[in-house]
């Protein structure tokens, strides 16, 4: 009896302690169980910001390659204008020098109508003085020929 006391206060000991054991055992697996949902959490927040990163970059190659297309855009635009205003250069100062030329040319034509209007002038004065003296001398002939007449009647 007393070999079964012992076996049955060992058997009980054995059964407390196997509870013990389970009662781990039950908190051993809801701290696995918190762990894994906190890992499978912690995947699930890093596929989605794995996610957002790879939006995130296709966001930002897009916006580097607009980027990169307006800055070629706007060089071309700048050479573009540049290119224009160089051609518009290049014309006004070829407009310049025809009008240089024509101003010169008018000049020159202005000049050798002022001579000729100066000879034709003189030539006019010259031939208006001829004329008074003409003139003047027809009057003393005249006005001997009317003495010759008064004195002859």
């Amino acid at each position: 009896q007393e070999e079964k006391k012992q076996l049955t206060f060992k058997v009980e000991e054995l059964e407390r302690k196997l509870e013990t054991t389970s009662a781990q055992n039950i908190e051993f697996l809801q701290v696995i169980a918190k762990r894994e949902e906190s890992i499978h959490q912690c995947q699930l927040r890093l596929e989605e910001k794995t996610r957002e990163c790879s939006s995130l970059a296709r966001q930002l190659e897009m916006a580097i390659e607009d980027a990169k297309r307006q800055v070629e855009q706007t060089r071309e635009r700048a050479t573009s204008r540049e290119r224009a205003a160089q051609s518009k250069m290049l014309d006004l100062e070829t407009q310049l020098s025809r009008n240089k030329t024509e101003l010169n040319q008018l000049r020159r034509s202005k000049d050798e109508a002022e001579r000729r209007y100066e000879s034709r002038l003189q030539d006019l004065k010259d031939r208006l003085e001829q004329s008074e003296s003409t003139n003047r001398s027809m009057q003393n002939y005249v006005q001997f020929l009317k003495s010759s007449y008064d004195n002859v009647f």
